[in-house]
């Protein structure tokens, strides 16, 4: 970074800041869309109340209450500073996350393995967002 000019150095700040914007941007609309999606799903499962969905580890709660299973492996959180039980405890908790997701699906007489779309990146994120639209917000 110090044989660059200070021109070239003010071009890459920018593009860093443009590109850490758009980030934001993207990751703050894509929190909203899957708030309003969960907390409709919770409405029409009549899952109480429906406004944890904007909550960050409520919502992983409500989920759990959708899917009618059992919300003690969000206490998993709890020990994800530990080094190496963290990574593991966090492993087993994203597998109950996916397990949730898929019941909640087929609570809403969608297919489960939609929620296996998570596990992919880009297309397979983006599609799942799509799915959790359609199953949030279709008449069915």
């Amino acid at each position: 970074i110090e044989s660059l000019n200070p021109a070239a150095f003010a071009a890459l700040a920018v593009f860093f800041a443009a590109f850490f914007f758009i980030i934001l941007t993207i990751a703050i609309a894509v929190y909203i869309y899957t708030s309003l999606a969960w907390m409709t799903i919770a409405k029409k499962t009549n899952t109480h109340p429906a406004w944890l969905s904007w909550v960050p580890i409520a919502s992983s709660f409500q989920r759990s209450q959708i899917a009618k299973m059992h919300w003690w492996p969000i206490l998993l959180i709890l020990v994800s500073w530990i080094p190496i039980l963290g990574g593991l405890a966090m492993l087993v908790f994203l597998v109950f996350s996916f397990i949730w997701t898929w019941k909640s699906f087929e609570r809403m007489c969608r297919p489960g393995w939609w929620a296996l779309l998570g596990i992919i990146p880009v297309l397979g994120w983006i599609a799942y967002l799509v799915l959790l639209g359609v199953t949030a917000w279709s008449k069915k």
